[in-house]
């Protein structure tokens, strides 16, 4: 997807991105496994609508952190194109 003429251009990273500072891990994929954790953690007795309610305030908090239109329209089109 292209940004507007005069933005700065950044792609989507798409790719596995879990880290923790100042700590190591011997498997790319553990990071991903312990926020899956926390996410689970998040819901556990929670009912269906609490649930939908903590994604929907997740989704605004992390898209308020990255603040970028033109990334969070990109972020937008391609999760939709799975739906």
């Amino acid at each position: 997807m292209q940004r507007m003429k005069g933005t700065e251009t950044m792609a989507l990273n798409l790719n596995p991105n879990f880290a923790e500072v100042g700590k190591r891990y011997f498997n790319a994929y553990t990071p991903g496994d312990d926020f899956y954790e926390m996410l689970i953690g998040a819901h556990r007795d929670l009912s269906d609508e609490q649930s939908e309610l903590l994604n929907a305030r997740l989704i605004l908090i992390l898209a308020n952190h990255i603040g970028d239109l033109g990334t969070l329209r990109e972020a937008l089109t391609i999760a939709r194109e799975g739906v």
